[in-house]
């Protein structure tokens, strides 16, 4: 990788992670979206670099956060996700192989879909969601998990309607999240799908991420919650559309 890629990539993480970091959501979105437009990297090679990403943020926060992890809805929602996260990386594996053009109108229309999802503010429930619910939700994620590492916002949205604690909620997702992170990477490994040698600098994102945390902790914008969401929410929106769009006239 090329010191001008790297550092094109590296500007797409921080820009992820502080936005991740204030918003509650995105990292994954931003990234995928950001090397889709750019083609610093393949779609393939990002979603492991998500991966990794997401799993080192789950070691931050689930060190001291662990014991708040609401295990009955955890388990459906995990136990689904896991069985369709296969079937979402052999999606991503066909339609890399055949379509570079399809993946890009798919990776696009994810992103569109999930930032109105995610731009909703979730009507609260008074009665916790069945298993069933957490399951179908979850095998959703898990699907989207498999192709993009982007599982997040179906379950985002169906957690934060349920009468839980956000930071029960904030835990929950993050397990859920780092253990399909973990799966997937194992996927990849197993059939012989990581990237070549030169992907490895991508890992110099770790510490840019890691950054990217702190200021926005220590330094927010001075920009409301609400204003952060619709920023966050237009990023993303425009980000979906740019790489949708071209290859979708390319086809008509």
């Amino acid at each position: 990788m090329d010191p001008l890629s790297l550092a094109g990539l590296l500007a797409i993480a921080f820009v992820a992670a502080y936005t991740q970091t204030l918003t509650g959501f995105a990292l994954g979105l931003i990234m995928m979206g950001g090397v889709g437009l750019t083609g610093i990297i393949p779609l393939t090679d990002a979603a492991v670099l998500v991966s990794i990403l997401v799993v080192v943020n789950a070691l931050q926060v689930l060190l001291k956060g662990w014991r708040d992890i609401a295990f009955r809805q955890f388990f459906p929602a995990l136990a689904t996700s896991v069985l369709f996260l296969g079937a979402g990386y052999w999606l991503l594996t066909l339609m890399a192989a055949n379509s570079l053009e399809g993946l890009k109108i798919l990776l696009g229309t994810v992103i569109i879909v999930s930032s109105i999802q995610l731009s909703l503010k979730p009507e609260p429930l008074i009665k916790m969601s069945s298993p069933l619910s957490f399951a179908g939700f979850g095998a959703i994620a898990g699907v989207m998990g498999g192709i993009f590492s982007t599982s997040g916002p179906p379950l985002i949205y169906h957690f934060y309607r349920q009468p839980l604690k956000p930071g029960t909620i904030r835990e929950t997702l993050v397990a859920i999240f780092a253990t399909n992170a973990l799966l997937r990477l194992g996927i990849v490994t197993a059939s012989g799908q990581m990237p070549r040698a030169s992907f490895w600098w991508s890992l110099c994102a770790i510490p840019v991420v890691m950054l990217a945390t702190w200021l926005a902790r220590k330094h927010p914008p001075p920009l409301s919650p609400v204003a952060m969401r619709k920023l966050a929410f237009l990023l993303l929106f425009l980000s979906g559309v740019s790489l949708a769009l071209p290859p979708v006239i390319h086809m008509l």
